[in-house]
C-alpha cells in the first residue's frame, strides 16, 4: 500500500494549511481504491479459474471416460449428457424431478448456481437454473418460494435515493436469504457432491480406469471448491464499516468547505470549480464502493451472465461430436504431415523409410530458417519429397 512521505504533512502545512486537508482527502480516496480494487481483481481471477477448470473437467469426462457396449453405452452417454426440460418462461417455474442424471450440465449448473448465490438469490426456479438442477434433491428445492421470484415495487423516494447513491436508501441484498422460512443449504456445494458421486461411479465401473484421468477429475472438483471458497471470501470481506464511514465523512466535509477555500483565488469561478472538484472526489468514493462487491448487476460489476453463457457454449462445443479417435484424424490422405515442406499425405509418407522421414524433418528446419536461404541441395530434396504428390 502506498503511503505519503514522512515529511509530506509538514511541507504542506508550511506552504498552505488548507492543503493539509486536501492531501488528507486525496490520500484517503487513494487508500480506499487501493484496498477495494483487489476485490474486483480477485473476483475476476476466481471466475477465470472456474472457466478453465470447467473446460478441463468437461474434456476429461467427455474424452477420457469410456462408453460401454450396448444399453450400458447408452446409459453412459446419457449420464455424460443431459436429457431434461428447461424453463423458458417466467410462469413455468415448475420444479422437475423426472430428468435424466447429468454430468456435463452439472458443471454448467455449478457456475450458474454460484452466480445466483453470490447475488443473494437463494431460489432455484430461475430461468437459467431450474432446468439444470430441478431434478436434484437439494435444500434450495425444498425451500422454493414463488414470492421470492416476484420483484417488489420500489417507492419513489427509495428509487431516487438508490439512484443518488444514498446508503440508507439502498436495499439489503441479503433480505431474501434472511426471510427464508426453510434452510437454503449451499447449492454449489451440493452440486459438487453429485459430481463427486458421478466420478466415483465412473471409477467403480472402470469407465474412468486410468489413474491419471481419475486424479484430473478429482483435482478439478477440488479446484471448483476452491473457487467457491475464494469468491465467498471476496463477498464476505468488505471494507470495515468504521473506515467506510470515516472516508465518507471526510470527503463530504471537504466538499462542503471547498468553496470557502477557493473563493479568494477563483472568485466567481468558485461555483463551477467546486462542482467539478466535488464530482471527482465523490465519484472516486462511489467507484470504490461499487467495485468492492464485483458480483452484482451494476455496470461496473463482473459480467457473470456472460461467463455462464460462455461455459454453456463451450460445453456444447465439446459434446457436439463423439470423443475423437486417433486413427480417424491421423490416417488420412489429406493429413499433410510435413506441410508446408511437402504436400504429400499421411499414406504417402507411410510408404517411405524412416531415414527419408528424418531427412525431411531436418530439411524442414533448414527451409523454414529465417537466417538462411534454401540452397540447391535442399531444393533437390524438396523436389524429391513432392514427387509422389498427386496432380
Amino acid at each position: 500500500m502506498a503511503h505519503l512521505p514522512p515529511n509530506a504533512w509538514q511541507c504542506a502545512a508550511q506552504d498552505d494549511p488548507a492543503s493539509v486537508f486536501c492531501c488528507g482527502v486525496g490520500h484517503s480516496d487513494h487508500t480506499t481504491l487501493e484496498i477495494r480494487t483487489p476485490s474486483w481483481a480477485d473476483g475476476r481471477k476466481y471466475w477465470s479459474l472456474l472457466i478453465q477448470t470447467s473446460r478441463n473437467l468437461a474434456r476429461t469426462i467427455w474424452v477420457n471416460t469410456k462408453e460401454r457396449e450396448g444399453e450400458l453405452g447408452k446409459e453412459d452417454l446419457l449420464q455424460k449428457l443431459y436429457v431434461g426440460i428447461r424453463c423458458k418462461r417466467p410462469q413455468l417455474y415448475t420444479i422437475f424431478s423426472d430428468n435424466t442424471r447429468t454430468a456435463m450440465n452439472l458443471i454448467l449448473a455449478f457456475a450458474v448456481a454460484l452466480k445466483h448465490k453470490l447475488r443473494f438469490e437463494p431460489d432455484i426456479a430461475y430461468d437459467d437454473l431450474a432446468g439444470l438442477v430441478g431434478y436434484l434433491d437439494t435444500f434450495a428445492k425444498d425451500a422454493h418460494d414463488r414470492q421470492r421470484l416476484q420483484p417488489q415495487r420500489k417507492s419513489l423516494w427509495k428509487s431516487t435515493g438508490e439512484y443518488l447513491g444514498v446508503s440508507f436508501a439502498e436495499s439489503n441484498p441479503r433480505k431474501l436469504v434472511k426471510r427464508s422460512k426453510k434452510p437454503l443449504g449451499h447449492l454449489p456445494l451440493e452440486i459438487l457432491n453429485h459430481l463427486s458421486a458421478y466420478i466415483d461411479r465412473c471409477i467403480a465401473n472402470d469407465t474412468l480406469s486410468i489413474s491419471l484421468h481419475q486424479a484430473q477429475a478429482i483435482n478439478g472438483l477440488a479446484t471448483l471448491n476452491e473457487v467457491v471458497t475464494g469468491t465467498e471470501r471476496v463477498l464476505d470481506t468488505p471494507l470495515p464499516t468504521a473506515y467506510s464511514i470515516a472516508i465518507a465523512q471526510i470527503a463530504w466535509i471537504y466538499v462542503m468547505s471547498l468553496p470557502f477555500q477557493l473563493y479568494n483565488t477563483l472568485t466567481w469561478v468558485t461555483i463551477p470549480g467546486s462542482i467539478i472538484a466535488a464530482y471527482i472526489i465523490l465519484g472516486l468514493a462511489t467507484i470504490g464502493s461499487e467495485i468492492e462487491n464485483p458480483f452484482g448487476q451494476d455496470v461496473n460489476d463482473l459480467p457473470l451472465d456472460t461467463y455462464c453463457r460462455q461455459i454453456a457454449l463451450e460445453l456444447d462445443i465439446i459434446t457436439a461430436t463423439p470423443a475423437p479417435r486417433v486413427d480417424d484424424f491421423t490416417v488420412r490422405d489429406d493429413n499433410l504431415v510435413l506441410y508446408p515442406l511437402s504436400m504429400d499425405g499421411y499414406n504417402d509418407w507411410k510408404d517411405r523409410s524412416v531415414e527419408e522421414i528424418r531427412a525431411a524433418l531436418r530439411t524442414k528446419v533448414i527451409a523454414n530458417s529465417p537466417s538462411s536461404a534454401l540452397g540447391s541441395d535442399e531444393s533437390t530434396v524438396v523436389g524429391s519429397m513432392s514427387s509422389k504428390q498427386t496432380v
